[in-house]
């Protein structure tokens, strides 16, 4: 894999979080009932990013779950060993927003869904990307975009965390 150019540095990917923080509480007018699910692996530490950032803002610290979503693909058939979601509340009726780092084909979403599902009926689900790469093979859009960036299938977005990867940021990448 070779990196082409870096989207979003440090900086760039706390301003993106900051605005969906605003956006969420925007779009729901107000934080009752939500809670934030991310999406094993970076979504997970954006989600408790989201959840600080919409804390300094609305005073309110948002449950924090996390979904793996390994059982529930279905364009991967190799055999995992998944772990139970962590989610310590309960999801039923609440607004569910399902966190992630790259919106591609749709099908982690959509797996993350039946997910959520088999564990309680939220009132409703929304999505929230840091990056919409475009190419969508199932009808999914997210609610909450940090960046769209238009690529071609043979690119990669890398985003790196500093829970996970020691840096943020969020680069363009191609398959040698």
């Amino acid at each position: 894999m070779k990196l082409k150019t870096e989207i979003m540095d440090e900086k760039a990917l706390n301003r993106a979080l900051t605005r969906i923080a605003h956006e969420i509480i925007e779009k729901n007018k107000g934080v009752d009932d939500i809670v934030l699910l991310g999406i094993q692996t970076r979504g997970v530490p954006l989600a408790h990013r989201l959840a600080e950032k919409i804390r300094e803002i609305e005073g309110i610290m948002l449950p924090v779950g996390k979904i793996d979503i390994t059982e529930y693909r279905d364009d991967d058939k190799k055999s995992f060993l998944s772990s139970k979601p962590e989610i310590s509340f309960n999801i039923t009726d609440k607004i569910a927003i399902l966190i992630d780092d790259v919106l591609y084909t749709g099908r982690s979403v959509r797996a993350a869904m039946d997910a959520i599902v088999d564990l309680g009926r939220p009132s409703s689900i929304q999505l929230a990307v840091l990056v919409d790469r475009g190419h969508r093979e199932l009808p999914i859009r997210a609610d909450f975009v940090g960046k769209n960036v238009p690529t071609s299938k043979n690119e990669i977005v890398v985003v790196m965390v500093n829970e996970i990867d020691n840096k943020d940021g969020v680069s363009i990448a191609e398959e040698e």
